[in-house]
């Protein structure tokens, strides 16, 4: 229920941009209560600590995440275009919020062991979405039959999200949409699992 109010909304949007501004160990909740526009106390009825704050962030923005990605893929036929829209709209929705960007990218994973494994877990559902594209190019024979949809998994991961950190780190110096094309040529053909048409 209190994921619906207001003000839920507001304090996770305001922890967002103090997290990117001071680092995920010096974003105190004073200041995210402040820059949310409430009190103190109003943020411990719907988070236990700052931990709860930021693991309640990012299931809260990667669950819109993985709704936009599964809308836009879904009017997709080929598990080609799937994973082209799949790295658009990632690098898109990050590009629009730097702050979301710095946060996603590099105070999560500063963070304890045991947050990091609670924020795998939200993972969990993007990762899917990863699968049944890798899956579907299988099954109609875009992709080797014999591809490890684990390690393919892990590599179109790994590829997407180095680029998004390199970015950050870069100051967000350049514009990152451009780099779709490139990456998801580099995903289909350079890395061998794209079956060309003979």
């Amino acid at each position: 229920m209190k994921r619906t109010k207001p003000k839920f909304k507001q304090i996770i949007d305001a922890a967002v941009v103090v997290i990117a501004e001071n680092g995920y160990h010096q974003a105190q909740v004073s200041k995210i209560a402040k820059q949310a526009g409430v009190a103190d106390g109003t943020i411990y009825l719907y988070f236990k600590n700052k931990e709860d704050i930021l693991v309640s962030l990012f299931q809260e923005k990667m669950g819109n995440f993985i709704e936009k990605i599964e809308e836009e893929i879904a009017g997709k036929q080929t598990a080609a275009e799937k994973l082209l829209m799949l790295v658009e709209k990632h690098f898109s929705l990050l590009a629009a919020d730097h702050d979301l960007a710095i946060v996603t990218q590099l105070e999560l994973r500063q963070s304890n062991k045991e947050l990091r494994l609670r924020i795998n877990e939200v993972l969990k559902g993007y990762l899917k979405v990863v699968d049944q594209i890798i899956i579907q190019g299988k099954e109609n024979g875009e992709f080797r039959a014999d591809l490890d949809v684990r390690l393919a998994r892990q590599m179109v991961f790994g590829t997407i999200d180095e680029t998004v950190t390199t970015w950050v780190m870069n100051e967000q110096k350049y514009d990152l949409l451009k780099l779709t094309g490139q990456v998801h040529q580099l995903l289909i053909y350079g890395c061998g699992f794209f079956k060309p048409n003979s």
